[in-house]
C-alpha cells in the first residue's frame, strides 16, 4: 500500500512568535522523514521582512532526530504562510517533504520545493516542469487552447464577454479578431498531493490557470496529474476544467 501522510495542519501549533531577530516558529511537525522508523521532529521557521508584517524574506525548516543529536536544515527562500506536506511520492518508502508557500502576487501563484532523504540528507527532486499549454483568440468570439502537441487544439465559445472584448478592440462588431492575441498562460501554481487509485499510487497534481485579455478574464484551469517512476514525472493526463462552451472542431 502507498504510504501517505498529509499534514496540513502542525501536529503542534506555536502561535507565531518572532524574537529580537525577527525569526518565527511557524509551525512544528512530527514525522518520520529518515526511514529509520523514529520519528524526526520539524520545525518550520522564518524570517520576517518586518517585525509587523507577514512576508518572510528567509524560510527554512530545522530537522532534529530523536536519538541523536542530528540536525538537518533545508533552505526554502521567502513567501507567505508556508506549509508543509508529507508523502512518499518518489516511491522509495520514505515521507517526502512538500513544502509550498504563496508568492503574494495577483495570480495566485505558489513557491514549491520537494525534498527526499537519501545517504544522510535531504535532497531536492525538481517538480514536474510546466505544460507546452498554446492558446489564441480567434475570428467570430472563440478561443483555442493546445494542451499538448499534436493533440487537437479545444475550440471555446466566449460571445458571453463579446461586449467587454469590443470595448478593449480586440474585435470589431462582426466578430472579427484584429489582430493575433494569445491567450494568457501562467506557470504552474499550485501542486496537490494525490492518490490515484488506477496506478495504486501518491503522485501530485498541477494547476496552471488560463486567462483572456487579462489576468482577471479566467479562461479556465489545466490539470495535469504526475507519478514519479525512474527518476522521472510521467504525465499521466491532461484536462482543462472551464465553464465556457466548448464547440465542434471541424473537420476541414
Amino acid at each position: 500500500m502507498a504510504y501517505i501522510s498529509l499534514l496540513f495542519l502542525a501536529l503542534f501549533f506555536t502561535p507565531a512568535e518572532a524574537n529580537q531577530d525577527n525569526i518565527t516558529l511557524i509551525h512544528t511537525y512530527e514525522e518520520d522523514v529518515t526511514g529509520d522508523g523514529e520519528i524526526e521532529l520539524l520545525e518550520l521557521k522564518g524570517k520576517l521582512f518586518a517585525e509587523d508584517g507577514a512576508y518572510y524574506q528567509e524560510i527554512w525548516v530545522e530537522i532534529t532526530s530523536p536519538s541523536s543529536d542530528k540536525v538537518w536544515r533545508i533552505n526554502y527562500g521567502g513567501g507567505y504562510e508556508p506549509e508543509l506536506q508529507f508523502a512518499d511520492l518518489t516511491q522509495n518508502g520514505v515521507a517526502d517533504i512538500l513544502y509550498q508557500s504563496p508568492t503574494g502576487g495577483s495570480g495566485g501563484l505558489y513557491t514549491s520545493q520537494l525534498n527526499q532523504w537519501e545517504k544522510d540528507e535531504f535532497i531536492e527532486i525538481p517538480l514536474p516542469t510546466n505544460q507546452p499549454i498554446e492558446g489564441e483568440f480567434m475570428d467570430n468570439f472563440r478561443i483555442s487552447i493546445q494542451l499538448l502537441p499534436k493533440e487537437t487544439p479545444i475550440i471555446l465559445d466566449v460571445s458571453g464577454r463579446k461586449e467587454e472584448y469590443l470595448r478593449l478592440k480586440l474585435y470589431d462588431d462582426r466578430g472579427n479578431l484584429l489582430e493575433p492575441t494569445s491567450l494568457m498562460i501562467d506557470p504552474v501554481a499550485f501542486f496537490e498531493v494525490t492518490e490515484f487509485e488506477k496506478e495504486n499510487q501518491i503522485g501530485l497534481k498541477s494547476l496552471q490557470q488560463i486567462s483572456g485579455a487579462y489576468h482577471a478574464d479566467g479562461i479556465g484551469t489545466v490539470e495535469s496529474s504526475w507519478v514519479y517512476d525512474k527518476d522521472k514525472w510521467i504525465l499521466l493526463e491532461t484536462t482543462l476544467k472551464t465553464e465556457l462552451p466548448r464547440l465542434e472542431v471541424s473537420s476541414n
